[in-house]
């Protein structure tokens, strides 16, 4: 019975897949410069395995959030994006996914904030600027 409080205990303790990869790429887009999987876990601070990190940083490499070069035995990575970028991306996918577009579009824009809703009048005159 303790051994399973215990084990209840360690998996409450761990972060949601999300966050931890929320965290990951906070790292690398601070550091600037292609990382390893170690030294990404130094930087976490967390005590991770080594193939967690391993994991964690392939599986985004293969969903092309990161790229990588060789480095020792191993590679450095480092993302394609930053924040914005990603987030941009990730909405795009989402509405080409939608057949009613318009829909999507519309409910999206009804619910910005007023000052989301200027930005956004901003840059889509800007575009329509640059275009013509």
């Amino acid at each position: 019975m303790a051994d399973r409080r215990r084990d209840d205990r360690r998996r409450d303790d761990r972060l949601p897949h999300g966050e931890l990869v929320a965290d990951v790429l906070a790292v690398l887009w601070e550091a600037g410069t292609p990382m390893t999987a170690q030294q990404v876990n130094a930087v976490l601070g967390r005590g991770l395995a080594r193939t967690t990190m391993a994991t964690i940083l392939t599986r985004l490499y293969e969903k092309g959030t990161l790229r990588r070069t060789p480095s020792g035995r191993g590679f450095a990575y480092e993302p394609v994006e930053d924040a914005a970028g990603l987030v941009a991306g990730r909405m795009h996918r989402e509405l080409a996914s939608e057949p009613r577009r318009d829909l999507v579009l519309k409910r999206f824009v009804s619910s910005l904030s007023e000052n989301d809703e200027e930005t956004l009048r901003r840059l889509l005159l800007q575009v329509d600027g640059d275009s013509g």
